[in-house]
């Protein structure tokens, strides 16, 4: 941990409170059903050429949330309470002034130990490895209009206004079908309206979106809640039926496909039951979009995690061969990344979603990557990392076609016997996106 008296700075009574914080003792953490392996910097892949003035200037929109946490908070979670350390000597870092790379990168080694989580094997989807395992994820852009009309007739909702911030789960009464099918039509939901249910459902899948807006204004969307309903990847639902391969398969495939056959694009939709509510925001237009962390995304150094596995804030070091330039994973990605989103796909000791911000040829970058890397959490000096271990392997069959219908008609059956509920029983919690 970086010490107060090695700072060339005048250490005022606020530094001196955080010099004290910085140095409060830390506990251990487990992480189950993996493997931890100490690492040391020099053994990263690039991590002398990553710019990590950039890195440490994303770390500081982390340690604006953290340094708000409670005792409480540092006491229940080990990470936590070292990340609130971290932060304390970031804090007195930026204090002296702008912080090159060779600072940042000092602060990095002097803080924080690599260590890399190494899962059991495992499948996502049709991949399977024993490595971390990392996809992509955007801020949609489409074209709207806030009142229907011939062109723009395919609503985004929003929830009740007096459930916003209160509910994560509303009209969980309803699936996909019936909400598309005018189950909430007409209660004043609509906060605006797009060409076609493709763009809709993408918004929905990456969580925000903008909406050009015909008299120039913009349109910021973000997820704010969903129908409580389980999310199906519907690209592993092609792969299945050998629509595509598992190589092929990108979103902008699942969009191809849509596009090129309305009516069975609209089936494949509907088997993802999960339908999602947005909020306006008073982002502009050069803003990015806010994460689950309740801060601004940084576009190649944010990252969705688990969050019942890892604590927003925490630096994870991605290596990683990715399709960048083209569809060939050959691109090296090696940068430090950090926790500060999560979505309902997200699931793993070493599964992240890599945002990539907004653009016009971004959505087509971050739908091609599907790929395993190391995952290297940096974990503060001040607190352990030990593994459980690697569970047994047992493989199992893919869900035939046949099979995951059945499973919806089960699905279903159980909802269509709950109880009728306008907005359902679940509190609000910092909101999960679900991705692919």
């Amino acid at each position: 941990m970086l010490g107060c008296r090695a700072l060339s700075l005048k250490i005022t009574p606020a530094l001196a409170a955080f010099c004290l914080m910085a140095g409060a003792p830390a506990q251990a953490m487990e992480i189950r059903h993996a493997q931890v392996q100490p690492l040391t910097f020099d053994k990263l892949d690039g991590w002398k050429e990553d710019d990590l003035a950039a890195a440490f200037a994303t770390f500081q929109k982390s340690c604006g949330a953290i340094l708000e946490g409670s005792v409480v908070q540092r006491k229940a979670k080990p990470i936590f309470g070292g990340l609130y350390n971290a932060c304390a000597a970031a804090r007195i870092v930026a204090a002296g002034g702008a912080v090159d790379r060779e600072q940042a990168r000092k602060f990095f080694e002097d803080n924080f130990k690599p260590e890399r989580i190494l899962p059991g094997v495992h499948t996502y989807g049709f991949y399977t490895g024993a490595d971390g395992f990392f996809t992509g994820y955007y801020e949609a852009e489409v074209a709207g209009s806030r009142m229907p009309t011939a062109e723009f007739k395919v609503p985004l909702y929003s929830p009740p206004k007096a459930l916003i911030g209160k509910k994560s789960t509303v009209f969980s009464k309803f699936d996909r079908k019936e909400i598309e099918d005018g189950a909430i039509a007409g209660k004043g939901l609509e906060i605006c309206y797009v060409k076609d249910p493709v763009d809709a459902f993408f918004a929905q899948i990456q969580g925000s979106t903008r909406v050009k807006l015909g008299d120039g204004e913009l349109l910021r969307l973000n997820y704010i809640a969903s129908n409580g309903k389980p999310y199906t990847p519907v690209g592993r639902i092609l792969i299945d039926e050998g629509v595509y391969t598992p190589e092929e398969m990108s979103m902008d495939k699942i969009r191809e496909y849509m596009e090129a056959n309305p009516d069975e694009g609209k089936a494949l939709r509907l088997k993802n039951r999960s339908f999602v509510f947005f909020s306006e925001t008073s982002l502009g237009p050069k803003d990015e979009c806010i994460g689950s962390q309740g801060i601004p995304l940084t576009p190649m150094r944010s990252l969705a995690v688990d969050p019942s596995i890892h604590v927003y804030g925490t630096p994870i070091w991605v290596e990683a061969e990715f399709p960048l330039k083209g569809l060939a994973p050959v691109d090296p990605f090696h940068h430090l990344m950090f926790a500060q989103d999560t979505g309902s796909a997200i699931k793993g000791p070493a599964r992240a979603d890599i945002y990539f911000g907004h653009g016009e040829d971004v959505p087509h970058i971050a739908g091609r990557i599907k790929q395993f890397g190391h995952f290297v959490m940096l974990v503060p000096k001040d607190v352990s990392v030990t593994g459980t271990g690697v569970p047994p392997y047992t493989p199992l069959p893919r869900p035939r076609p046949i099979e995951i219908g059945t499973e919806e008609a089960m699905a279903k059956g159980k909802s269509d016997a709950a109880p009728a509920q306008a907005a359902t029983e679940t509190p609000a919690t910092t909101a999960s996106v679900p991705r692919p």
